[in-house]
């Protein structure tokens, strides 16, 4: 194994997973508005469908999209009408109580896991992992590597941030508070679509 170039895929895949990104910024507000707990099938959606997603690309699934371009098009397209969608969403939630919903409720696992063959952040993080750091070990071992790197930090980085948010909780008390800062959210997700459309 190259140790210097797997520190430095460690510290790229760290700075990737906790800067905000939809994924983060929906864990944030999922957590603010349904609480810790109703909002872990979505974290694990993440850590799981994003690790496959490092496994399944590194092991050829990529060279399809060499092959076909249009459906890597097709992918970063759906990906920014369902993130619209989502930012809809999340700007119109409200807080619930306990034995209460909204109507909407937090993501489900699949939703979660689905959602990272559309995230535009996700497909730069895959890429980069892929690309740039394939030579930390052998072929499948790099990939191995890769995977189980993304499993580890990713479930750090997503506790954090649903734990963050629903830390916000006891803060963001009032109905109107939740709503500004659910809007404000949403205006982020919004914006993360900026790199879907920068090389159009």
């Amino acid at each position: 194994m190259t140790y210097s170039l797997f520190y430095a895929f460690l510290v790229f895949m760290v700075v990737m997973y906790f800067t905000p990104g939809p994924n983060n910024i929906m864990l944030l507000s999922s957590s603010l508005t349904y609480g810790f707990r109703r909002t872990i099938p979505h974290i694990v959606g993440i850590v799981l469908g994003f690790a496959f997603m490092v496994a399944a690309v590194g092991l050829g699934l990529g060279s399809v999209f060499l092959t076909y371009p249009i459906l890597q098009t097709i992918l970063k397209y759906a990906g920014a009408a369902y993130l619209i969608y989502l930012a809809a969403a999340i700007a119109m939630s409200g807080p619930t109580r306990p034995g209460e919903g909204d109507g909407r409720g937090p993501m489900t696992f699949w939703g979660a896991a689905m959602f990272q063959w559309i995230n535009a952040k996700g497909w730069v993080i895959v890429i980069g992992t892929i690309t740039a750091y394939a030579a930390i070990a052998q072929f499948p071992l790099n990939i191995a590597i890769q995977t189980l790197i993304s499993l580890l930090v990713g479930t750090v980085s997503t506790v954090v941030w649903a734990l963050f948010g629903s830390a916000l909780r006891p803060v963001l008390t009032s109905e109107r508070l939740v709503r500004a800062f659910n809007i404000l959210m949403a205006m982020l997700l919004l914006a993360s679509l900026y790199p879907v459309f920068m090389d159009a």
